[in-house]
């Protein structure tokens, strides 16, 4: 029962960090109007959180190798905690990037270390399947969820409690996380850590984000954005030959030899740019076009995390294991850009039930089997030493997709309505043309990753690849060598 109770305790921290990811899209139009923000600017709300979280995944999972787990969790969650009250105290835009910012070093610092803590609890694989199921759900549904939860919190309290909300229950999370789990010892500094290799990736996240995001106001040729991306190229470069050099290689190359997990990196950073742009453009327009409160617009958006979870935790499984991995998830790729693609059709007189819920169902239901599929895949293709860094990999990937997308179609769809009149007239029309066209970028992102899916990810000749990904998909196939909490 305790590693149950366990496992209940890292699932609420990793759901908090999730949720934070997204739970301020419903809010965005009342913390614009409350701190000033400019409509291009209004993403950086959310990019904010995402490029430290992404950029430092890797990093923070070194430092629970070295140091232990249960103590890299614990500071996480007490910096997410301490973050996310600062956030709700935020008097002005600086503030609250400030804050979102450091928020987002605590999250990756928690996220980090969970999958690896929650796998080394449940070695069973009839325990481990149940515990991985109930872990994807939160991270495949969590996003969602939180477009309701901030939804209700606005509209109830202000969107300074989608923060606060987070202080007693990040500070009862640590507290129990420092009770029940059990104490560890690292391997220690010996070992080595790549710093400078942490901190190279993460600072080239910023200007490249900076870059798409400054097109909206400066045009795609100014020297403001070209500068910003040659800088982003630059500290890519540095980073990729520090990892050719380094002893202990934050992202060690040789992880890209392995096809399978080279092609669901790719898949999934392309699967994911789409679909966080529809969390965060959708919201837009259901608000800014068709005039949904913040709650009418957390419920429109439930069927989404309803079909992810049935689909997650008791449908994707099967048909995974009995048709195999690399045959559900093109299936999923195809749902999700159909409803990408439907979603590229609303109009500025649109209705709810006839332009935005039909695209829930298909998107729902391909992201609930794309998602477990790729994780197998992911895992299925590196050697025992090598599993935990491709779950890091996995997770990375997850967040860098999802700000570099919401970043490029945030700024397309702010383009193109800025191009158009804006008079009062022609005001929700312009910003529908907007949004159509990010939609319909989104769908392309997919269909980009379903050309990698059945292609780089094709079934080899001998091996039984399917099933093995079938295998890690369903008992989460991470491995982990230190135990993390008691049993």
């Amino acid at each position: 029962m305790s590693r149950w109770f366990a496992l209940a305790i890292l699932c609420a921290g990793q759901l908090m960090v999730i949720l934070d990811g997204t739970v301020v899209n419903v809010a965005l139009p009342a913390i614009q109007e409350s701190l000033g923000f400019s409509s291009s600017s209004l993403g950086w709300v959310v990019n904010a959180y995402l490029i430290p979280f992404g950029g430092l995944l890797l990093l923070a999972g070194r430092f629970g190798d070295l140091f232990g787990r249960k103590r890299v969790f614990v500071t996480g969650l007490v910096v997410f905690t301490v973050a996310s009250l600062l956030c709700g105290l935020a008097q002005n835009a600086s503030m609250l990037l400030v804050a979102r910012f450091v928020q987002g070093v605590g999250g990756a610092v928690t996220s980090s270390v969970t999958l690896a803590m929650v796998v080394t609890m449940f070695p069973g694989p009839g325990e481990r399947a149940r515990a991985i199921g109930v872990y994807s759900f939160v991270q495949s549904a969590g996003g969602t969820l939180g477009l309701l939860l901030g939804g209700v919190l606005t509209r109830a309290a202000g969107w300074h409690w989608i923060f606060f909300v987070n202080v007693p229950i990040g500070i009862a999370a640590a507290a129990l996380a420092q009770r029940v789990l059990a104490a560890e010892r690292g391997t220690g500094r010996g070992k080595g850590t790549d710093v400078l290799g942490g901190i190279l990736i993460t600072s080239a996240l910023m200007p490249a984000v900076y870059a798409v995001v400054a097109a909206a106001d400066h045009g795609f040729g100014s020297a403001r954005t070209l500068g910003s991306g040659l800088a982003a190229l630059v500290l890519l470069a540095a980073f990729v030959v520090r990892q050719a050099r380094a002893e202990n290689p934050l992202l060690p190359p040789r992880m890209f030899r392995y096809r399978a997990v080279s092609g669901a990196l790719g898949t999934h950073a392309l699967m994911i740019s789409g679909m966080f742009g529809f969390q965060f453009l959708a919201v837009l327009y259901l608000q800014k076009v068709l005039g949904f409160d913040e709650v009418e617009t957390g419920v429109a958006v439930l069927p989404v995390s309803l079909l992810i979870g049935v689909m997650s935790l008791f449908l994707a499984p099967r048909l995974i294991g009995r048709f195999g991995a690399r045959t559900v998830l093109p299936a999923g790729l195809v749902l999700i850009g159909g409803g990408l693609g439907f979603l590229g059709r609303v109009t500025a007189d649109g209705a709810y039930l006839t332009d935005v819920f039909p695209a829930t169902v298909p998107l729902g239901i391909g992201f609930g089997l794309a998602m477990p599929a790729l994780a197998g895949l992911a895992m299925s293709g590196a050697t025992p030493r090598d599993s935990g860094l491709a779950s890091g990999m996995f997770n990375t990937v997850q967040q860098v997709g999802a700000s570099l997308g919401l970043a490029v179609l945030s700024t397309l769809a702010a383009s193109h309505t800025g191009a158009l009149p804006h008079d009062s007239a022609a005001r929700d029309e312009a910003l529908t043309s907007g949004y159509r066209l990010a939609f319909q970028a989104g769908a392309v992102f997919v269909l980009g990753a379903l050309v990698i899916a059945v292609t780089v990810l094709r079934a080899p000749r001998r091996a039984t690849g399917d099933a093995s990904a079938a295998g890690s998909a369903s008992s989460g196939t991470a491995h982990a060598d230190t135990p993390s909490v008691a049993s």
